[in-house]
């Protein structure tokens, strides 16, 4: 892979500020780590974003076009506008006035769970990390990127289904687990290529239409 696409990935702002914040999160998380509790939630925080990966790709992104212009602006900024333009930079990541409200909410409710500013901390540090897992599977697969797996490959594949083929399937970006559970997950030779795949703010006027 080259370098280029590296530092091309962690040098997009919205990335290089939660690369850093996690940073910070693991610095102060190291006299902490021969703690079991510590790991748990940790991976409780990366399990959790796997859910949130897919939750908010199926009905926050690709809600129906809401009819109040501001909410409308929003929605496109997140997803909208990126399946107008796939390979768009610029809307490729998540923006920050996005993630950062999210991981204080996040932060919030595992303080109040927790009681501990170490198990918040770690929480938030394995949300932190998947999420940039998520950010970089994201950009690999709008990049001119050979994935170097068979399974890194697939999951480009399907990805670009969604963006191409359907958005009403393969909303997995890391994996298709929800996927699969939730039966959003088709062979793409029995799916029919929609009309409104790289235009969701039509689909509104597409249903009144029929």
């Amino acid at each position: 892979m080259k370098f280029k696409y590296v530092k091309e990935f962690f040098g997009y702002p919205d990335v290089s500020v939660m690369s850093i914040l996690l940073l910070i999160q693991i610095g102060w998380l190291v006299p902490h780590l021969a703690s079991f509790r510590t790991w748990a939630a940790f991976a409780l925080g990366m399990a959790a974003y796997t859910a949130v990966e897919y939750l908010t790709h199926r009905f926050l992104f690709h809600m129906k076009p809401p009819k109040r212009p501001f909410l409308l602006h929003l929605v496109k900024r997140l997803h909208y506008d990126h399946h107008a333009k796939p390979n768009d930079l610029h809307l490729l990541f998540l923006p920050l006035w996005y993630t950062l409200p999210q991981m204080a909410l996040a932060g919030g409710a595992a303080y109040l769970i927790s009681s501990s500013l170490v198990l918040t901390a770690a929480f938030l540090a394995g949300i932190m990390l998947f999420l940039l897992f998520y950010e970089w599977k994201h950009y690999i697969a709008h990049r001119p990127i050979q994935p170097l797996s068979p399974w890194g490959r697939w999951m480009k594949k399907v990805h670009l289904w969604h963006h191409f083929k359907n958005e009403h399937y393969w909303y997995g970006v890391t994996n298709p687990l929800y996927d699969w559970t939730l039966g959003t997950f088709k062979d793409q030779k029995n799916v029919e290529t929609s009309q409104t795949v790289r235009n969701l703010e039509n689909r509104g006027n597409q249903e009144m239409n029929v």
